[in-house]
């Protein structure tokens, strides 16, 4: 399966370097590319791309509001988004997650990095470096806590609870089957379940469910 992409950023030196290294990859097509936000959401209305590459900061429209307006529209919905940053810890990471964010990628990142980081999002991975996990629990950390459960909680089994605490820690399905005793494709089947019941898309969306709905609470 080809994954279809759409790279958006306000400097052509910088899309262009992307479309040369994502080209030698034989599973990842680029449909498409962007200047700014609004060009972006023309864009991926008319090429349908599988995963988005989206710059934080750009002129005309920012890559948080072009991702808000995709995440509203049904029709682009299930899109998946990667934010492009240069740098580790950028201040738009919580608003982007919780926008539906996918994850988030350094533009110095690598030939490799990079088309596995299309790979992973493209499977419903969440791409997150620990230090933008340790982003998102600082901020849920200062964050009013919510008086009651989300009730959609009451959905998940046991062991399901078990596995989103896990993966809102960060945690690998690796990791969390040898914390929780379990086969790896049994984690799997748990987090596909868990995403299913709770309407995410993704990890990413997963991590921000744990923290806003009080499964987790946040240590920091």
């Amino acid at each position: 399966m080809t994954v279809k992409i759409v790279v958006v950023d306000d400097q052509e030196m910088v899309r262009s370097g992307f479309v040369a290294l994502l080209s030698t990859q034989p599973d990842l097509e680029v449909v498409g590319t962007a200047a700014d936000g609004a060009e972006a959401l023309q864009v991926v209305r008319r090429t349908h791309p599988d995963v988005v590459l989206m710059d934080v900061r750009m002129p005309v429209m920012d890559g948080i509001e072009a991702l808000r307006q995709l995440s509203e529209n049904p029709a682009t919905a299930q899109t998946k988004v990667v934010m492009l940053t240069t740098f580790d810890a950028d201040e738009y990471v919580h608003e982007s997650l919780r926008l539906g964010a996918s994850g988030f990628l350094l533009k110095d990142a690598s030939p490799d990095e990079l088309a596995s980081a299309i790979r992973v999002v493209h499977a419903g991975e969440a791409l997150l470096s620990p230090s933008v996990t340790r982003q998102v629990i600082a901020q849920f950390a200062r964050a009013p806590r919510r008086r009651k459960a989300d009730p959609r909680l009451k959905q998940l089994t046991e062991r399901e609870r078990e596995v989103l605490e896990n993966i809102a820690r960060g945690s690998s399905n690796s990791e969390i089957a040898a914390e929780l005793f379990l086969a790896e494709q049994t984690v799997k089947t748990h987090v596909s379940r868990i995403l299913g019941k709770l309407g995410l898309r993704d990890r990413a969306q997963a991590v921000v469910f744990a923290y806003e709905s009080g499964l987790v609470a946040p240590h920091v």
